[in-house]
């Protein structure tokens, strides 16, 4: 019964201790911002060359990779500006925000 009782207690101690280490690795992942792997920038911003970096990684979560890429290159070019992650933030680039289909919706992923 006794050896039940240590066996309880470092569980404890190492459940504590991973909850610690945990609470502190989440707090430096969210110190790093991601605009550490693009830069967020306004309209002209990026480079013709760095359009098709840029617009990997902003097409790298869909899974319609390949017409993805190819608007979000024509827009690159046009606006010299990719919004940051893989979705939303477009606000960040209103050229890249207000470039529409003849049918209204966006064109730029």
């Amino acid at each position: 019964m006794a050896s039940l009782s240590w066996i309880s207690i470092a569980f404890l101690v190492i459940f504590a201790f991973a909850t610690n280490i945990l609470a502190q690795w989440d707090q430096s992942a969210a110190a790093a911002p991601a605009a550490t792997i693009f830069p967020q920038g306004g309209e002209g911003s990026l480079k013709p060359e760095q359009c098709a970096g840029a617009c990997d990684y902003r097409c790298s979560a869909t899974s319609h990779k390949k017409p993805c890429l190819f608007f979000c290159n024509m827009c690159c070019q046009k606006c010299l500006c990719v919004p940051s992650g893989t979705y939303g933030h477009k606000e960040e680039c209103p050229c890249y925000n207000d470039w529409k289909t003849q049918q209204g919706t966006p064109k730029c992923p």
